[in-house]
């Protein structure tokens, strides 16, 4: 078991994760605008990125042998999908609707971590869980909305990349031990190759369009896309390594605060009652999950 300091440092990561996945929106929608696809900017940040860190670590010989840790191509196959789906939806999708569908993640979380880690949650866990998934039922079900059934291609993408989020989640607890260097590799070749992939294949079929040439212009947002992930990934590892699954999956719902303010101010969502009251169950959730991280996780 972590310390109680250590747990804080922990908590404080995941916050800082959270904080850089809310307002990822932005440069993303700012990308497409100039005519880059989110699959095309997806693979452009994470590939610019996963081969400067592989220069680097080729160079000063801090590559590993992923023979040693096979579970690494299966980090790298579900953060790859978790950042195609979740990039794109956030792109074309409402802000604040896309990241309350994704953080359905906290049910497949205690899910998954029961299935892939023999983890079963605690009476805690299970009331923070409630409060989480009641917050995101007043916020979502309207007499228009038949929830839970999807209504868009966001609403899709940001259901799946919840659930490749939270096997995420898993994984890195599973992968503790192996070299931070190796994990965050998988999980920016991930990024770059199943983006890279999907693109290719939405190209074909005509979900995806060529979009316009390079520009200069792109340069800023994808320097801020890419030291933010790279910096947010190396917290999210530093956090998921040190606490339950279902602990990290409610800590990160702080995410849902930062899109859902950053996003209303910018204009590209809106309040609404049940969006408050909501939001609000959805928060009160993560704060115990805080509060009881040290007594109960």
């Amino acid at each position: 078991m972590a310390r109680t300091s250590d747990k804080s440092l922990a908590v404080a990561g995941l916050l800082f994760n959270a904080l850089v996945w809310g307002l990822c929106w932005w440069p993303f929608k700012q990308l497409e605008s100039q005519g880059l696809h989110p699959l095309w900017a997806t693979a452009l940040v994470y590939g610019f990125v996963f081969v400067s860190m592989g220069l680097w670590l080729g160079l000063r010989g801090g590559l590993v042998s992923w023979r040693q840790h096979p579970a690494l191509w299966l980090l790298l196959l579900a953060s790859g999908l978790t950042n195609v789906g979740f990039n794109w939806a956030v792109t074309v999708g409402d802000v604040v609707r896309v990241v309350l569908l994704f953080y359905l993640m906290p049910a497949w979380s205690v899910l998954v971590a029961w299935w892939l880690l023999g983890e079963k949650p605690s009476g805690m866990a299970l009331l923070r869980l409630v409060l989480a998934l009641s917050g995101l039922f007043i916020v979502l079900k309207t007499p228009e909305t038949p929830w839970p059934v999807p209504e868009s291609l966001a609403d899709v993408l940001a259901l799946l990349s919840g659930l490749t989020f939270a096997i995420t989640n898993a994984l890195l607890l599973k992968l503790k031990d192996s070299p931070s260097s190796s994990r965050t590799l998988a999980m920016f070749g991930g990024g770059a190759i199943m983006a890279a992939l999907a693109a290719l294949l939405g190209l074909v079929t005509g979900v995806v369009h060529a979009g316009s040439a390079p520009a200069w212009a792109w340069l800023p947002f994808v320097a801020l896309l890419g030291s933010s992930f790279l910096f947010g990934n190396l917290a999210l590892q530093y956090g998921a390594a040190r606490l339950a699954a279902h602990t990290t999956a409610l800590v990160m719902l702080s995410e849902v605060l930062f899109a859902s303010v950053s996003s209303v101010i910018l204009g590209a969502s809106s309040w609404e009652g049940r969006t408050l009251v909501g939001g609000s169950l959805i928060l009160l959730a993560a704060v115990l999950s805080v509060v009881g991280s040290g007594q109960h996780d």
